[in-house]
């Protein structure tokens, strides 16, 4: 029969697993959140970047068949995401819609040129890279001028190194917290079996025998709070994408493998050394310290 005492401990040993679980759950859910920001701050960017023209004005004795040459060749370069061609007659049309009236009246001839815009792959939008394949556009016979938002380039290239940086050394504090939080509650909840580790101690267990059923209930533990973290992290993902489809996270299969494995993965190294390092310190005490 089971006395008061061993019910009371019972007791003590669930509300202590669950405030263990509750509290994991909690802490990997913000550090998922922060992993989930880290991995589409990088997709958002690039999709910024991508956004940027690369226009290259030709010459206009440049002949249809070249051009259409050139463009095929421009596909093929390892830059390049998207290539477009665009008439000195378009120009003219898109311009006159932004200006809010035909100037080719007032000029008579169109003094536009034909174009072609280069979307270039997020990697070579950096300041140095497109200075390079400006001096390599105008030394092309086809080529007349190159143009792009030099500015432009130069301040998102830093904002993103900026943002970058935060980024990274806010996820380390996140990671921090995370960690003494996890160890916290784990070495509460080994606190409160303190005197069963020492018993079996005294009757000649070895350290690593009397750690193992402590690691794997922890690591359980953890696992549990890491899947309980994952179905938050889905609740938000979901009504996020149905805001803001744009950011296309739950098509995004890699980034979201990466964020369950990263989670669970998490569980697991930080459930396996706190709970390695609490029992060892509650091994290595007298008996006497026990009490303290």
């Amino acid at each position: 029969m089971p006395t008061k005492f061993d019910s009371y401990q019972k007791r003590r040993l669930r509300s202590s697993y669950i405030s263990v679980v509750v509290s994991i759950a909690l802490v990997l859910f913000m550090v998922g959140l922060l992993g989930l920001v880290l991995l589409k701050s990088t997709k958002v960017a690039n999709h910024f970047k991508e956004k940027i023209a690369f226009t290259l004005f030709l010459k206009d004795n440049v002949t249809n068949k070249q051009i259409f040459s050139f463009k095929e060749s421009l596909k093929k370069r390892d830059f390049a995401k998207k290539v477009l061609y665009v008439s000195k007659e378009k120009a003219a049309k898109i311009y006159s819609k932004e200006i809010g009236e035909d100037f080719l009246k007032f000029l008579g001839t169109n003094p536009l040129k034909n174009g072609i815009d280069i979307y270039l792959k997020a990697d070579f939008v950096t300041p140095n890279k497109m200075q390079d394949l400006e001096t390599e556009f105008l030394e092309n016979a086809f080529v007349a001028d190159v143009s792009y938002d030099k500015p432009l380039i130069k301040l998102l290239t830093k904002n993103i190194k900026r943002i970058s940086f935060w980024l990274i050394v806010l996820s380390g504090f996140f990671a921090f917290v995370a960690i003494l939080l996890i160890n916290g509650s784990i070495r509460l909840s080994i606190y409160a079996r303190r005197f069963n580790i020492k018993t079996m101690q005294m009757v000649g267990a070895t350290k690593s025998f009397i750690r193992k059923p402590f690691i794997w209930q922890s690591i359980k533990l953890g696992f549990l709070a890491a899947f309980i973290a994952i179905i938050g992290l889905a609740i938000v993902i979901y009504y996020i994408d149905k805001f803001v489809p744009a950011l296309g996270l739950i098509n995004d299969y890699v980034s979201l493998s990466y964020l369950v494995v990263g989670v669970f993965l998490s569980a697991f190294i930080i459930t396996w050394l706190s709970t390695f390092f609490a029992t060892q310190r509650f091994l290595n005490l007298q008996t006497e310290e026990l009490y303290y």
